[in-house]
């Protein structure tokens, strides 16, 4: 997917590359955005860090962390930019939608985590020129400045950050991604809720293997609800309601960024619905009403998804530049009420091979003959059919900084109490057999989007 980073202005819209041929407290006077070390750590190990008890803000009780601690955040509004480079640290607030890290719309990160097993929970991050919370091993993608045109990685050799925690975090109104892991491995989102994303609300990019586990997660009001560009091998997005979107999950290759083709991610039990939100920010391309969109991406797993309520489509794939779509599996899944429920379309000559439709609820329609030529298993050898259909007009959409705000959010349980997390080196990777086809009302509880 073409990389918003590349091209973003601090007030502008978000940017997407549509799927080809679907036409006041604590810390709120602003202290040090890199830690002035100012404050004192308790003393011993694995120790607790209070912010503003210990150290008068966040970035400074950081500065102080050794490996092991827990920085333990009290409710307040703090205007920096935090950044985590000492490994195995956990940053949590104490209260969820009362620790708030503010951008102010001028600065471009609000959590940079750089070293590996952190922990980020519990608080939100707002009002980022570009990501709420930045996890990477690229050096590249955190020297981004307020008003530049994003990064280029350009010669930097690929180096991936090993092993992180991201949960119960909510990311809103950020001008690129509200959760942002890139060129990192060996990691869990989970429990978090992204919105105003004028990019993506989860984003990962540029990992192989990932072993990257997103999960449970509510994505709603963003221009793409979760987005995986160059992100493959054992990266599993499921059990996540993304919903409310202009497009709920795109997963796609892109030259701009390393480690190309995107392959074999599992895109499982997951509530994709009503993706035609107008009060949300407007993707430069244009892409809208999507459920699903595979550009250029090549032996996924789509299974037991409820895909709902796109008015353009439920699922599409299309070839990116000269990488093809090959051997997407779509299985299981529930489609229901979209513009057509599946359709494959390659308007240039590199086409798909392989893509297979097998056990799926269809009650829309679909391209002429596409379900019939297209059931697994199918040859490799086997050309995709493809398929055309009328497309919605998309409607202009908002600044990120206009849309609504998230409603109430579970807090992380025993907040104040527990001690540091402990990151696990690899993560504990789904058993597909246990995940099932979601409800309608999936998370719905945290949501403002409603399903239809």
């Amino acid at each position: 997917m073409s990389r918003l980073a590349l091209r973003v202005m601090t007030a502008a819209l978000g940017a997407l590359t549509l799927v080809t041929g679907c036409s006041g407290g604590g810390g709120g006077g602003g202290g040090s955005d890199d830690g002035s070390g100012e404050g004192r750590r308790p003393d011993g190990a694995q120790v607790t860090i209070r912010v503003p008890g210990d150290a008068p803000t966040i970035s400074d009780a950081v500065s102080l962390a050794e490996p092991g601690d827990l920085v333990l955040v009290a409710p307040g509004v703090y205007h920096e930019s935090v950044r985590i480079d000492t490994e195995r640290i956990t940053l949590r607030g104490e209260s969820r939608a009362e620790v708030i890290i503010d951008g102010q719309v001028r600065r471009p990160n609000g959590v940079i985590v750089t070293a590996p097993g952190v922990a980020v929970e519990n608080l939100t991050v707002r009002n980022n020129t570009h990501n709420g919370v930045l996890v990477t091993g690229s050096a590249a993608a955190v020297t981004a400045l307020p008003g530049s045109s994003g990064y280029d990685t350009g010669d930097e050799p690929v180096s991936l950050l090993d092993s992180f925690l991201v949960s119960h975090v909510t990311a809103t109104r950020n001008g690129l991604y509200g959760i942002y892991a890139f060129s990192a491995q060996n990691g869990v989102i989970e429990r978090s809720y992204t919105s105003g994303g004028a990019d993506s609300g989860i984003y990962v990019g540029q990992c192989r293997p990932c072993r990257i586990v997103v999960r449970d997660n509510v994505s709603e009001l963003n221009a793409v609800g979760y987005e995986g560009t160059n992100a493959s091998g054992d990266l599993y997005v499921v059990g996540n309601r993304l919903t409310g979107n202009r497009v709920g999950l795109t997963t796609n290759s892109d030259h701009q960024e390393k480690l190309l083709p995107q392959r074999d991610a599992v895109i499982a039990g997951n509530l994709i619905a009503d993706n035609q939100q107008r009060q949300t920010p407007e993707q430069a391309d244009g892409g809208w009403g999507i459920g699903i969109g595979i550009d250029g991406g090549s032996d996924n797993r789509f299974l037991r998804n409820l895909v709902t309520g796109n008015t353009n489509a439920g699922l599409v794939i299309t070839a990116t530049a000269d990488l093809t779509a090959d051997g997407n599996r779509i299985t299981d899944n529930t489609f229901t009420d979209n513009g057509i429920d599946i359709g494959w379309t390659f308007p240039t000559a590199t086409r798909g091979q392989g893509n297979c439709l097998e056990g799926n609820e269809l009650r829309t329609t679909v391209p002429d003959g596409l379900a019939a030529t297209a059931s697994c298993p199918l040859p490799a050898t086997s050309p995709t059919p493809s398929g055309s259909w009328q497309s919605p007009v998309a409607p202009a959409g908002i600044p990120f900084t206009d849309v609504a705000a998230p409603g109430p959010q579970p807090e992380f349980p025993g907040a104040g109490t527990l001690g540091a997390t402990v990151v696990p080196d690899v993560p504990e990777l789904p058993v597909l057999a246990d995940i099932a086809l979601p409800s309608p009302s999936l998370l719905a509880d945290n949501a403002r989007v409603q399903t239809s």
